[in-house]
């Protein structure tokens, strides 16, 4: 039946590589799949592509002197009609003159839309790229080679683990590995989380499948350096810095270059491949991929857990929240959640306590001049059209996923007080401030490590060794624990090349906002500045995105200052570990 309203039902069919699917008559290209309903419409393109995603309607739009209703489909397999190609959307944007009038006027429409055309066939609940269960795993990517295995391997930490898995009533508590002179603290639970190793497999498997092809990271794979280091010399390429700043091709960032100099991303092509990470990407830097016709899904590392923020970031914009986001506004990962949150959600990125209790000031105050404040004290971190009296009636949290978990909650109950003072008492069915208890969207692995480094500093210490990348959030939050606890004694450490002697140790002053100066810079501390009567006890762990083949470096570099003779064999202390308690 013909529409009533006139409209004519257009499906605009992607590929994997995001190219729309056009139909070439005498030289001109036009909208490939139409009909005067959308029967009619799935009649003409089931012709041609049998294999499709569920048409889902978008937009309508006017184009060529007719009114579009616009479907959009994900096709595969082979097609049955030469008078359809494929094409990147770039290159039709670039040749306006050789499409109809009709694709000319629907493709500006699409603007909106394009960050969706890579997940076409996923249901809004499905994961990008789900966890690995455990067997599933490539451990083979941890010894392809020496310069792997040295990376990523330990003995000694395998086994810990393996421990903890096998022996669940210990599994939380922290182990001792007693080499005689030194015993090191080792918490249940340290190093890779799984979205670090779903998105480290990504890597090294895309490498190995596509030798010839070029294949880029969008910014860098994970927070440590010997890890993207390894990855480049295998031959990946990154296309920005963590902060967005992009490479040129000649590999300098674009504000150390001559002006003019030409970019890796204009350099792209389809036959090229670029992984997200596992911080996710933002709307800006997937619709570009859109664009340049590369396949997205694919290649997308985007941890679970940092999904998971953002389908509760829509979820509560549905219901009619605003979404404070608890994070740092230049990290890679709340960029990606305030994209996709803008999406669904007025939004504001939340650094700590103290910036939401400027915001409680805020929305607190009665006077004129709060509005003013807001937008002086929040640029650059609230959603266009940002409206104080109506996007701070009701407001939802959520977190960048490795921040300290008590510090969100933290947020959440101190904003909520605010709010029952402000407002009054709480409506049980719909609160004005949600992101706590079942449905808050804290990541369990971040937590998981917190909590055993809690326990583990609750032994009796002389020092503690966080390791991990530099611009590592989830790392310098464990170190803030262990300094809690043990002040100077506490050190934050990318390697054991930091290790010069137990007197020297290149501690790195990690750029925090509000520390004094916050400024990124390294300070000589002791790791011990006498051998005690008794053997020394360090707690040793590392940050999500450390290999354990670096922690068990810095150990074998602090047993390197005793007498070979003082310290037991590893087989020794290992076999202590597995004897029965």
């Amino acid at each position: 039946m013909t529409n009533s309203d006139g409209a004519v039902d257009c499906i605009l069919a992607f590929n994997e590589n995001c190219q729309l699917a056009v139909r070439t008559e005498d030289g001109v290209r036009g909208v490939a799949f139409t009909g005067d309903d959308l029967t009619e419409a799935l009649r003409s393109l089931e012709s041609v592509f049998p294999d499709h995603s569920e048409p889902d309607e978008r937009f309508s739009a006017a184009a060529g002197g007719r009114v579009y209703r616009v479907h959009l489909v994900q096709v595969r397999g082979e097609w049955r009609d030469p008078a359809v190609s494929f094409r990147a959307l770039a290159d039709l944007e670039a040749s306006p003159t050789a499409l109809s009038a009709s694709l000319a006027g629907l493709l500006p429409a699409l603007e909106p839309h394009l960050v969706e055309i890579p997940y076409l066939a996923l249901g809004e609940n499905d994961f990008i790229y789900k966890f690995r269960p455990e067997k599933e795993r490539n451990h083979a990517i941890y010894s392809q080679d020496p310069a792997a295995a040295e990376l990523y391997q330990s003995r000694l930490f395998s086994d810990i683990k393996s421990l903890a898995r096998r022996h669940e009533r210990l599994a939380a508590d922290p182990v001792t590995l007693d080499f005689g002179p030194v015993q090191y603290v080792i918490p249940s639970h340290f190093g890779f989380c799984l979205g670090v190793k779903n998105a480290i497999e990504k890597a090294y498997e895309t490498l190995a499948e596509n030798p010839g092809r070029r294949v880029f990271m969008l910014s860098e794979l994970i927070h440590n350096p010997f890890v993207n280091e390894d990855l480049l010399r295998r031959g990946l390429r990154y296309l920005q810095t963590d902060k967005g700043v992009p490479f040129t091709v000649d590999g300098r960032p674009a504000d150390h270059a001559p002006p003019g100099a030409r970019l890796r991303w204009d350099d792209l092509t389809s036959n090229d491949i670029v992984i997200i990470p596992a911080f996710g990407a933002t709307d800006e830097d997937k619709k570009r991929l859109v664009r340049k016709g590369l396949a997205v899904f694919p290649h997308d590392a985007t941890c679970m857990l940092v999904e998971k923020v953002w389908k509760a970031a829509r979820a509560y914009g549905r219901a009619g929240y605003t979404v404070i986001i608890h994070g740092k506004h230049e990290h890679e990962e709340t960029k990606a959640t305030f994209a996709n949150t803008r999406r669904h959600a007025p939004a504001l990125i939340v650094r700590n306590l103290d910036e939401a209790r400027q915001l409680a000031e805020i929305v607190s105050a009665g006077d004129a001049e709060r509005v003013s404040r807001f937008y002086q004290r929040f640029a650059g971190r609230y959603t266009p059209g940002f409206d104080v009296e109506r996007d701070l009636a009701r407001i939802a949290v959520v977190n960048q996923t490795t921040l300290l978990m008590n510090e969100t909650r933290e947020i959440i109950s101190f904003l909520r007080s605010v709010y029952s003072a402000r407002f009054g008492p709480d409506d049980p069915a719909a609160p004005r401030v949600g992101g706590g208890g079942r449905n808050d969207t804290l990541c369990y692995a971040t937590q998981v490590n917190q909590d055993a480094l809690g326990r583990a500093l609750e032994q009796d210490l002389d020092g503690a060794i966080v390791v991990g990348g530099r611009n590592s959030s989830n790392t310098y939050q464990l170190y803030r624990l262990c300094e809690q606890r043990l002040g100077d004694r506490a050190l934050f450490i990318q390697s054991e090349a930091n290790i010069r002697s137990p007197a020297e140790v290149e501690h790195f002053v990690f750029p925090a906002k509000g520390s004094a100066g916050h400024e990124a810079r390294t300070e000589l501390r002791p790791l011990w500045t006498e051998i005690v009567d008794r053997p020394l006890r360090l707690l040793i762990t590392g940050g999500a995105s450390c290999p354990d083949g670096i922690i068990q470096h810095v150990m074998n570099r602090i047993n390197s200052f005793f007498a070979p003779g003082a310290l037991r064999s590893p087989d020794a202390v290992l076999a202590e570990l597995e004897r029965p308690a």
